[in-house]
């Protein structure tokens, strides 16, 4: 393995329909904050602090960004509150890439990402553009289902998490320190 290799930083998508897609991506940060890396965090389409981050904001080398929240979900949005939602997505992912640009940064997450775009809720040629573009040492970790054959395209590592089965399906709800 050349050193060179060391040196350039890889693109990843933990996707599908099956729990530990943020699990993963929060793995893989607190390994890299481990060995000494600055890693900047964001979450889309999450409301509230969730456990995981509370944590985080704890470990050496990770910095928190939130992004815009919307009071309901996606689906319950009206395409008024859709555009004002992509518009201020659009916003916060500009100031994201000129932190991890000018910030030295290692690492950048972007939790549900994938969804954002898929619900329109973030212009997919941002994100594209940026893959294109980004710095040569930023490792890019992306969460999220259903990414674009254009995002895979891009990707190195593609991770699906393929649901067996879940309690959701026999209306259990989301439990808190489980799955947020």
């Amino acid at each position: 393995m050349s050193e060179d290799s060391q040196k350039r930083g890889l693109i990843h998508i933990y996707c599908g329909d099956g729990k530990g897609k943020t699990t993963c991506s929060v793995g893989l940060t607190v390994r890299a904050s481990g060995d000494g890396f600055h890693i900047l965090f964001t979450q889309f389409m999450k409301t509230g602090k969730s456990s995981e981050i509370r944590v985080m904001e704890s470990l050496p080398g990770i910095d928190i960004m939130e992004m815009p929240r919307a009071n309901k979900f996606s689906f319950e949005m009206t395409d008024e509150e859709i555009e004002d939602m992509r518009e201020k997505n659009g916003r916060a992912f500009g100031d994201m890439i000129r932190r991890v640009t000018d910030g030295g940064y290692d690492m950048l997450v972007m939790d549900e990402v994938v969804n954002a775009v898929k619900r329109n809720l973030l212009d997919n040629s941002l994100l594209v553009e940026f893959l294109k573009n980004k710095p040569r040492k930023l490792e890019v970790v992306m969460t999220g289902r259903d990414p674009g054959d254009d995002i895979i395209e891009l990707a190195d590592y593609v991770s699906e998490i393929r649901k067996v089965k879940h309690p959701y399906d026999q209306g259990i709800r989301a439990r808190r320190g489980i799955e947020f």
